[in-house]
């Protein structure tokens, strides 16, 4: 817990991501990384000299037309003191069953952050928190040059000036195998995805690329990273 909190500790220091008197929603997937934010950002708040509040929002895609099942999610989020709002959507419809897109996930991720931030707003918050880390971050960047021929990656914080909404990621500096082992030892409670193309995605094929080049140059995440982030000594190796 001490390790992984201090990374997100000095990433919410080091951008200045909540503000004393914040209302962070942190937006729950139900995944590993949207779960460790919740409990992280929960623990953070018990001490840290900004004060904030913290409200746990999840858009369920409602795959194949069924509810999505969060009991234990919201059970966790009780226990941790949060209210959990869940909104039921027509995601999945409109994308595999209206659209039928061949290439769902870009569609689906930009309707999920409307839908989110929508969410935020009625719930009364001023930013929006998160789960991507820094292997979501060094990926982003090859799908960026593979896809668009762009060299960049998303912002560890950035402000929305339509929705007056600041959106933060607090785990940017932490890898995927810390969170994920995390979230094995303090036994969150991940819903398993039953999206049609998890696993089938472009980000399923750059992350298989990535991990192709480690063998050649073990540290490649770590510079993808730090350049993503410009900069000029290292953040993470």
């Amino acid at each position: 817990m001490k390790k992984l909190l201090s990374r997100v500790r000095a990433a919410v220091d080091k951008f200045d991501m909540i503000a004393d008197g914040a209302s962070v929603a942190v937006g729950v997937s139900g995944g590993k990384d949207s779960l460790a934010l919740l409990r992280l950002l929960c623990e953070l708040r018990r001490f840290y000299p900004n004060k904030f509040t913290v409200t746990a929002l999840t858009a369920d895609p409602c795959f194949f037309g069924q509810e999505s099942d969060f009991f234990d999610v919201t059970r966790m989020c009780e226990e941790l003191g949060v209210e959990h709002i869940i909104r039921r959507t027509t995601l999945y419809d409109i994308i595999f069953e209206q659209r039928r897109e061949k290439n769902p996930c870009a569609l689906c991720a930009k309707m999920r952050r409307g839908i989110l931030h929508n969410m935020a707003k009625e719930a009364g918050c001023d930013t929006v928190a998160l789960g991507h880390h820094s292997d979501d971050a060094a990926e982003t960047v090859l799908m960026n040059l593979f896809c668009g021929g762009t060299f960049g990656c998303f912002s560890p914080k950035s402000y929305l000036s339509r929705k007056e909404l600041n959106l933060i990621r607090p785990l940017i500096f932490c890898d995927e195998t810390q969170v994920a082992s995390f979230v094995e030892r303090y036994e969150l409670p991940v819903v398993k995805s039953r999206c049609p193309a998890d696993g089938n995605t472009e980000r399923a094929k750059v992350r298989a690329i990535m991990e192709g080049l480690k063998k050649e140059y073990p540290d490649i995440k770590a510079k993808l990273f730090n350049a993503a982030m410009g900069a000029k000594d290292q953040i993470i190796s």
